[in-house]
Formats: C-alpha cells, sequence, structure tokens
C-alpha cells in the first residue's frame, strides 16, 4: 500500500481537544454548557449506535445532550411538533435529527423544523444556501468533517479537479459546493453516471458519497488522486480500499475516516452556535 491513510480518528481528537477547551471558556463566561438535543425516531440499531457514540463525545466535551425517543409510528405533523419545540426552547443550542427516519415520514419537513441558528448538522435548506454563497451558515457535518480532514493533513485543493460520486441533499451536493469554494473545479457524479470509471480517472480528488458498497473500483483511481470516502454499509465504504490505496497519494479508511470528522463537525458547531445565541441574548437585553 503506497497511500497515506487520512486518520480520521486522530485529527478528530485534537479537534474535541480544542471543543473542550472552548467549552470550558463557554462555562466560565455563562454558567451553563452548550446542549445538543438529538430526535431519534425508531429502533434502527445502528442509529441507536450513532445517536450513543454522539452522546459519549458530547460528555467528554464538556456539551450537555438532551436525546428525544420517538416510536417508529410518529407522524410527520408529531416529529415536526417536536422538532420545532426544540427550535423555541432558549436552553438547547443545537438541534439534531438523525437520519434515516422510518419509511413514511417526510423527512425534508422535518429538517425544515429545525431552526436555521440551532442547525449544526446542516441539513436545512437554509444552511446549505448560506453555505454555498459564503454567508456564514452552518456546513453540513460530514462535508465540513471532509474539508477539515484535507486540510489537517494541507491537501491543496485550488485548480484541481474533485469528482464527487453522490447527489445527497446533506452529503453529496454540499461536498461539491465546499470544494467549489476552495477553487476546484468540481464535477458531480452517481450510480447512473454513463462511463463512471473514465470520470473518475480524471480526478484529482475522489469523494465517494454515494452509500453503495464497492461502487468505485480501485483500478480507476488516477495515480496519486486523494480518495475521500463517506461512505459506509457494514463497515464498508464505496471505494475498494485495498486496490485504491496502490495508486493514491492519500486515501481514507472505513471506518476511522470520515465518520469521526463527522462528530467533531458536528460538536464544533454546536459550540459556535452557543456563543452565537448567548451574543445575541446581550445585544437583546444589554446589561
Amino acid at each position: 500500500m503506497t497511500a497515506t491513510i487520512l486518520d480520521g480518528r486522530a485529527v478528530s481528537a485534537r479537534i474535541l481537544e480544542r471543543v473542550s477547551d472552548d467549552v470550558e471558556k463557554f462555562v466560565a463566561a455563562y454558567d451553563r454548557a452548550p446542549t445538543l438535543a438529538t430526535v431519534l425516531v425508531g429502533d434502527d440499531p445502528a442509529s441507536h449506535t450513532y445517536v450513543r457514540m454522539k452522546a459519549n463525545r458530547c460528555a467528554k466535551a464538556g456539551i450537555s445532550s438532551r436525546r428525544i425517543d420517538l416510536a417508529a409510528e410518529v407522524t410527520t405533523a408529531e416529529l415536526v411538533g417536536r422538532i420545532r419545540a426544540l427550535s423555541d426552547d432558549p436552553a438547547v443550542d443545537g438541534i439534531l435529527l438523525q437520519h434515516p427516519v422510518p419509511a413514511g415520514i417526510d423527512e425534508r419537513a422535518a429538517f425544515e423544523a429545525i431552526a436555521p441558528g440551532k442547525d449544526v448538522d446542516g441539513v436545512t435548506r437554509t444552511s446549505f444556501a448560506t453555505m454555498a454563497f459564503a454567508e456564514g451558515g452552518f456546513e453540513s457535518a460530514t462535508p465540513g468533517g471532509i474539508m477539515a480532514l484535507l486540510d489537517a493533513y494541507d491537501i491543496p485543493l485550488s485548480g484541481k479537479h474533485a469528482v464527487v460520486v453522490g447527489r445527497s441533499p446533506i452529503l453529496g451536493k454540499p461536498a461539491g459546493m465546499l470544494l467549489l469554494a476552495r477553487d476546484a473545479t468540481v464535477t458531480y457524479c452517481h450510480s447512473r453516471t454513463p462511463s463512471l470509471g473514465d470520470r473518475i480517472a480524471e480526478a484529482d480528488v475522489v469523494v465517494a458519497a454515494a452509500g453503495r458498497p464497492g461502487l468505485i473500483r480501485g483500478e480507476w483511481i488516477k495515480p496519486g488522486a486523494v480518495v475521500v470516502d463517506a461512505g459506509y454499509a457494514d463497515n464498508t465504504g464505496d471505494v475498494e480500499f485495498e486496490a485504491a490505496a496502490e495508486r493514491a497519494s492519500f486515501i481514507t479508511p472505513v471506518p476511522g475516516g470520515v465518520g469521526p470528522m463527522t462528530i467533531a463537525t458536528l460538536l464544533v458547531q454546536t459550540v459556535r452556535a452557543a456563543y452565537e445565541h448567548e451574543s445575541a441574548r446581550e445585544k437583546e437585553f444589554p446589561m
């Protein structure tokens, strides 16, 4: 294997150390901890595991977490109502709706019930627009984590050709926008793109975000390319790891690459939201 591993666990650990410092300063200044509310619908085992991981990371960083568990039979209206209540709760700084929700629920309607100032997972239309226009909104957590990981390894993006495989509104599309903002030339592909291998072979940076295990063959990777695998299913990514690692210059493992960076970004943005909420209160009620 010739590629350098993009170690998301190590980089996220350093980020979370800084988050812990920021939380200590916040608590000293405002006599409360930043609070993240997590909404989990149904009993999907993987979703429960992810929520526990996020709660554990919150606890280690000193962030307060509030978990709301709802039955799979909950209606869209009921879910939207619970999320709107959290949006109106001044004690809550960030809201995370664990994805995916059970079939029959309008996930987009539920996402849009999150107040933009509490959308620390970057899933609303407002967050996407402000991110795309560089107007200071919250980044989608996984794409934001990808960018932080590339930055940690000083990987240049300006002038590079990036191919994003995937078009999810919370992963593929925002990842392309963030790469574009770094002056990369971005091509979007997906599972139905004709001659997908030819498109990937042109890429200096490949972001695999289709959620299709083994979709991207190692032999397609351009020698020296950077490969970021954001796919995950049964500990398997979208990229044929061993074969791709023989050709890439940098590559993320699955697990241990993008996943830890997603959680780190979520917590960074929760603390930022808490500071912004306190700043807004000080302006509204000056001493």
